[in-house]
């Protein structure tokens, strides 16, 4: 199929008068996906899908039972995420950020990397909220919880949201305390950062729902409110056995560091609550102080014309070709409908307008390495959305390497490239990049890859990242084999042919080097929701 090749008339393309006032031509898309006898796509499709289930399973059950156990029954706790559904509202979609974080480490399995992430509403508005997993060791801190933690006050930074910390952390892991503290971008950064956020007029609010102790103390004493639960919540350096150590003073936690001692003599914290229930409902009343003006969400949209579950499918082939984009366009955009800018220039980048849940984007589109005609166009169609306001949406996909054939002068080709970077780097709209075919070389550095700070990362799980084309080529080969005898072998819960390969989706997302590995059929749904964060900053 070509960007000519749309519906005729036909009952695809009876859509209503509201829509057609839009004037944007409706893709068509002419493959039956459930019909096709792909039997490997099929079986790479299921291995995908039965694995991330079983990933997601095993990382929300966190530190295990027995963790479980002593911190519900033992600790007389809430989980986190039970905390999270106190938090937010009951009607609020929950984005999670990192939830592959921290798996397959050097040191161990460490679930989310001990922080729940993500972002949703309160009171209408969007927040993103970080909670310490007390049942993945104690809560402390690992060196990949330092990276996540810096990556959400990041996103904060990026999209103006207001930062909730649920503090429960035992602090730094003490067997890598030397990998966590000493340079500039370790533990010590998150701290800074909360300065500097707070400085920007981004509330920063924390709830201490447990123990908050050595450097993280700072956490819920540098922010702008701070709630504590009496009982569980205790804030101190160094606890009783320390002060014991060194003094020879023997103190209570409560006597030390206790939610009656910081809200009455030290003035630490500023709200005192009975039980975590209270906290936070504290909480969502302090979001209704920051005296922001959130917009009414738009509850009337058209769907696409075609199934989202054939997305699954489309991310199960080796390669996607620029048929296989038109077709994901078909299936992201409200009506499968899409205004293509310079159709016939550039054949290796899709750019146009669409609409997603009512939300106007450009998308920027690659479907191979982008020649100099490609490269101008993308800096074009960029710019243009620079002066209306448009946020910004890369999808990578840099295709087959060996249709891969650029016959244009050398300096020529890089002068249209490096255009493009700027174009994109100095973009003041938001810009939200999606993985899903793939991205090598310098398609990194054209289509907005992780180091050029879109407002999201996102990815497909089967997606490979790296910086040589080639290399790419003979992993998916062998992967696909592989792929193959795991599916047979119904191993799900052997995850390490995901992560092993440095250039997977699945291994950048475990060093939080992407803010999420969503499922292929979920990616209008998850876009919809990237797309309202960024507007409230247009």
């Amino acid at each position: 199929m070509n960007s000519s090749c749309f519906l005729s008339f036909s009952w695809k393309a009876v859509i209503n008068s509201s829509l057609r006032k839009m004037s944007f031509k409706v893709l068509s898309s002419d493959t039956d996906y459930k019909d096709q006898n792909w039997d490997l796509v099929k079986v790479k499709s299921k291995v995908t899908q039965n694995t991330m289930e079983h990933l997601h399973k095993m990382i929300k059950a966190g530190g295990g039972p027995k963790a479980i156990h002593r911190h519900t029954v033992v600790n007389k706790k809430l989980l986190v995420r039970e905390r999270l559904k106190l938090l937010f509202d009951r009607d609020s979609p929950f984005f999670e950020i990192g939830i592959l974080a921290g798996m397959s480490m050097d040191y161990g399995d460490i679930p989310a990397a001990g922080v729940v992430a993500g972002i949703g509403k309160i009171h209408g508005q969007f927040c993103i909220v970080s909670a310490n997993d007390a049942t993945v060791k104690g809560g402390t801190f690992f060196p990949i919880t330092v990276v996540k933690q810096q990556r959400i006050q990041r996103l904060a930074y990026l999209n103006k949201l207001p930062c909730i910390y649920l503090v429960d952390s035992g602090g730094a892991f003490l067997p890598m305390q030397a990998d966590i503290f000493p340079d500039r971008d370790h533990g010590g950064r998150s701290f800074y950062h909360e300065a500097v956020l707070s400085s920007l007029k981004i509330p920063q609010i924390a709830v201490v729902c447990g123990s908050s102790t050595a450097g993280g103390a700072y956490c819920p004493t540098m922010a702008e409110e701070a709630i504590i639960v009496n009982g569980p919540g205790v804030i101190f350096l160094g606890g009783p056995p320390l002060v014991k150590a060194a003094t020879g003073e023997i103190v209570t936690e409560q006597e030390l560091g206790g939610a009656l001692m910081h809200c009455s003599v030290s003035g630490c914290t500023d709200y005192f609550a009975e039980s975590e229930e209270e906290a936070f409902e504290m909480c969502r009343e302090s979001v209704l102080t920051l005296n922001t003006f959130q917009s009414a969400d738009c509850t009337s949209w058209h769907k696409p014309l075609y199934p989202a579950e054939d997305l699954l499918m489309i991310s199960a082939k080796i390669y996607l070709t620029k048929s296989d984009m038109y077709d994901i366009l078909s299936r992201v955009l409200d009506g499968s409908m899409f205004k293509e800018f310079k159709g016939k220039f550039g054949s290796n980048l899709i750019t146009g307008f669409g609409y997603i849940k009512n939300m106007l984007v450009g998308i920027v589109a690659n479907c191979n390495a982008l020649s100099f005609q490609d490269s101008q166009k993308g800096t074009h169609f960029i710019q243009l959305c620079e002066k209306r306001n448009i946020p910004l949406c890369f999808i990578q996909n840099s295709g087959n390497p060996e249709e891969t054939v650029i016959n244009d002068d050398q300096y020529e080709f890089l002068r249209n490239r490096a255009k493009m970077v700027s174009a994109h780097s100095c973009t003041q709209v938001p810009k939200i990049t999606l993985c899903v075919g793939g991205c090598y070389e310098d398609d990194n550095f054209t289509m907005c890859g992780w180091d050029f700070n879109p407002n999201f990362f996102l990815s497909w799980p089967l997606v490979h990242i790296s910086s040589s084309r080639f290399e790419i080529q003979k992993i998916k080969l062998e992967e696909t084999s592989a792929l193959k005898k795991y599916y047979e072998e119904n191993s799900f819960e052997k995850f390490d042919l995901f992560f092993d390969d440095k250039t997977s989706a699945l291994h950048k997302s475990s060093r939080m080097l992407c803010d999420a590995v969503i499922a292929p059929e979920e990616t209008r749904e998850v876009l919809s929701i990237c797309l309202r964060i960024v507007s409230r900053i247009l």
